[in-house]
């Protein structure tokens, strides 16, 4: 996907999001796609965020992942 199509994604995401607010509170079935479709924008903002990175950032972090500097903290586990 290009920059373009990932931010008319998550355009929609923000519109199902809207949506679905006010009736998550009332019904599971609503809360659960509620929660979905914020998780989804969340995967597309990092997958935009990813695209719009220099290439000189991407290959640091591919370094400072094979030589760990400093002490790892626990938000490190979590990422990629």
């Amino acid at each position: 996907m290009n920059k373009i199509e990932l931010q008319q994604k998550i355009q929609e995401k923000e519109h199902q999001i809207e949506k679905l607010k006010d009736a998550a509170e009332i019904s599971p079935v609503c809360a659960e796609l509620y929660n979905k479709a914020i998780l989804e924008k969340a995967i597309l903002k990092d997958e935009l965020k990813k695209l719009s990175e220099p290439a000189v950032s991407k290959i640091a972090d591919k370094l400072r992942a094979v030589m760990p500097f400093g002490e790892k903290r626990i938000c490190d586990y979590f990422k990629g």
